[in-house]
């Protein structure tokens, strides 16, 4: 093979920022405070026990398949819900990686309040989530752009790492929401529409220059289930 074949391979050959990264990105399971209709933010809530219930049917749907890493959230209802559901898988390394930047949104003064409570004590807040809802903070908390950028940083960062490859995300609603825009290119007219359900499955390629979404908010494994009193999460007020 000539110098020149040899140039015009490398010239072909994709960078690792032009591969594509393959992410399966998880909804935890339902925690109490899903169940009550009480918004948990960074709050360390248990999984419930119809959210350990959808564990095992997820470990069960996702038994066999194979994945270069296993990201979550530390937040322990994320946490809880990896560990449940990479013992089926076929990994080698069956670590889970804590990663801080895939929490939830820092719902800050509004963690443990019920959604019907927050228009008489927040009326302020409300008020201006219904004039911006991408870039009003939650009191003493974050907003949905600060939670964008976070976690747009932290999943293009593991494009890189993994690039070519298929890797697990385990985190929370707020998350995939940012997940689905970077796929797509934005969705800052739309977020606040997207229902996501506990341990629900959405997969996306990413690299650095874009992405694309293969699916949505799957969660075939709970069609017999006992469905969740509300699906809601803390990105949605």
């Amino acid at each position: 093979m000539t110098d020149s074949t040899l140039t015009d391979l490398t010239l072909i050959t994709p960078s690792k920022t032009q591969l594509f990264t393959e992410f399966w990105v998880i909804r935890h399971g339902e925690t109490l405070w899903n169940a009550t209709g009480q918004l948990q933010g960074h709050a360390d809530i248990e999984l419930s026990e119809q959210g350990l219930e959808q564990c095992a049917r997820l470990s069960k749907r996702l038994g066999g398949l194979c994945f270069a890493a296993v990201y979550s959230s530390d937040l322990l209802r994320a946490k809880h819900t990896a560990e449940i559901i990479v013992q089926k898988t076929d990994c080698f390394d069956k670590t889970v990686r804590l990663e801080p930047r895939l929490r939830e949104i820092d719902v800050g003064l509004l963690s443990g309040l019920h959604y019907r409570d927050i228009p008489t004590l927040f009326p302020e807040y409300v008020l201006d989530l219904q004039r911006d809802a991408w870039q009003t903070r939650r009191p003493a908390g974050e907003s949905m752009a600060d939670l964008y950028t976070r976690v747009k940083d932290c999943l293009l960062e593991l494009s890189v790492r993994y690039a070519g490859e298929r890797i697990l995300i385990v985190t929370h609603g707020g998350v995939v929401r940012v997940a689905v825009a970077l796929a797509l290119g934005g969705l800052q007219d739309v977020w606040a529409r997207l229902s996501i359900e506990n341990t629900s499955i959405t997969r996306i390629l990413l690299n650095t220059h874009g992405g694309k979404l293969i699916s949505y908010n799957d969660a075939a494994h709970l069609e017999l289930a006992k469905p969740t009193l509300d699906d809601a999460d803390d990105s949605l007020e």
